[in-house]
């Protein structure tokens, strides 16, 4: 079958090989569109010149099996209005919408719509879409790698919850700033089941500002079968207005405790009434005198931040992020 997609590559990064690798995958010839200059300027404003576009395109498809054509054009639908042996277009989420005019001006012209295969974005170490007027920019290289510090907004001043995100995200990322904001959750002071999540969400939502990502971290009461446990949420946001979320481990509260919490108390006031201990966010916590300082506070929101970040980490399996 014939595949193909076109583009102006203006500098040839891992989102132009992701397109090119989907088309090799389904296809077993291959027809590459490549701007013009003309076109190019048109659309992009500053482009490189089409030798040096064309020569960064052609040495990549050198490495690829079956056979490819590179083919200049001055029109979006060049050549792909009229082709009766085409069998699929490879488009991204920007050029699906182009792709189905073609398929109009195919129909007009009585031919047979092609088969749209759409690839996702490919996102840089930001969780915004690597694209070459970034690379040119200086704000990533063509791997999507970051030329300068994440900048991670956390809804929180307090310390405990500020360190276990840096703790996280310095095991991955290189340079990296984390900030904490004083937010406001919006929901109970003491949050109970659904309101720990939304609690979560609320808090990144409102830190994340101009940074890269907002973070909030809520923990909450969850009422179970065999009791009342605490289950820590965090949600990250990014600028494309995407959340992942995750929570770390729940724990059950002994019987004294729940009983006040469900009678009203903050688990924090049925803490310190009980044992008189502090549970302020601020110091070991609960889970610190429960645990006999096996864990401490800063250890169990590490758990609950790793979480929320398992679908970035990993971001090429998750294709809805």
């Amino acid at each position: 079958m014939k595949v193909g997609l076109g583009g102006t590559f203006n500098v040839l990064h891992r989102g132009h090989r992701a397109l090119l690798d989907r088309a090799f995958e389904i296809g077993d010839e291959v027809l590459v569109g490549i701007t013009s200059d003309a076109m190019a300027s048109r659309s992009r404003g500053h482009a490189r010149p089409l030798d040096e576009r064309r020569a960064a395109l052609e040495g990549y498809l050198g490495t690829k099996p079956g056979k490819w054509a590179v083919v200049v054009i001055d029109r979006p639908d060049a050549y792909l209005d009229s082709m009766t042996d085409l069998g699929a277009l490879i488009v991204s989420p920007e050029t699906r919408s182009t792709a189905e005019d073609i398929n109009k001006a195919r129909a007009a012209r009585g031919l047979e719509p092609v088969r749209l295969v759409e690839v996702p974005h490919v996102l840089a170490d930001d969780f915004l879409p690597i694209a070459a007027h970034r690379v040119l920019a200086g704000e990533i290289d063509a791997e999507g790698r970051l030329l300068r510090p994440l900048v991670v907004n956390v809804g929180s001043l307090n310390p405990v919850k500020v360190r276990a995100v840096r703790n996280v995200l310095s095991e991955l990322y290189d340079s990296l700033e984390v900030h904490g904001t004083e937010v406001r959750s919006r929901v109970p002071e003491q949050p109970r089941g659904e309101e720990t999540r939304r609690g979560a969400m609320n808090r990144a939502a409102q830190a994340i500002g101009g940074a890269d990502l907002g973070i909030g971290l809520e923990a909450g009461v969850f009422e179970t079968p065999d009791g009342l446990y605490d289950v820590q949420y965090c949600a990250v946001l990014d600028r494309r207005g995407r959340y992942s979320i995750g929570h770390g481990m729940g724990f059950r509260y002994p019987t004294a405790v729940a009983e006040r919490v469900r009678g009203g108390m903050t688990v924090g006031a049925a803490v310190r009434e009980l044992y008189g201990k502090e549970r302020d966010g601020r110091k070991d916590g609960a889970i610190g005198y429960l645990t006999q300082g096996v864990m401490d506070r800063t250890e169990l929101a590490e758990q609950a931040v790793t979480a929320a970040m398992v679908p970035r980490i990993r971001k090429e399996l998750y294709t809805d992020l």
